[in-house]
């Protein structure tokens, strides 16, 4: 993950999307009580590779991923998160639709947020574009 996460800073997302190929048989793992391991992370840094790479309906499947297994996620931040990504991403293959429905998700888990978080005013300002 440091090392995709490295390609990322770097913007270069192909070299990412091919680090991370080695943790897709392992990605549905969880972590043991006792220790901090985050799941699914692997699945979220590929899905910003993807997005990264323009290549918006891999990006989709990856978030997806990550909002269809809850339960591994548990209140991991990448949990909150991939609801944005993944308007991203529908957003970059031009499904308004979809787009609009995944950033009100986040926006109603982000609604008592600071609304000085980059992150959070950058979402709320991509939502009005889609308006």
């Amino acid at each position: 993950m440091i090392h995709a996460q490295a390609a990322l800073n770097q913007n270069d997302a192909l070299k990412a999307i091919e680090i991370l190929q080695v943790s897709t048989p392992f990605e549905l793992g969880t972590s043991r009580p006792d220790t901090f391991i985050p799941t699914l992370c692997p699945v979220y840094l590929r899905g910003e590779a993807f997005l990264l790479a323009n290549r918006g309906s891999e990006a989709a499947v990856e978030f997806q991923k990550i909002l269809d297994h809850r339960g591994i996620v548990k209140n991991e931040l990448i949990g909150a998160l991939a609801h944005l990504q993944l308007g991203r991403a529908y957003a970059m293959q031009g499904d308004r639709v979809k787009a609009r429905a995944a950033y009100q998700d986040f926006l109603t888990l982000w609604k008592d947020a600071d609304p000085d978080i980059p992150i959070f005013s950058a979402a709320k300002a991509e939502y009005a574009k889609l308006n």
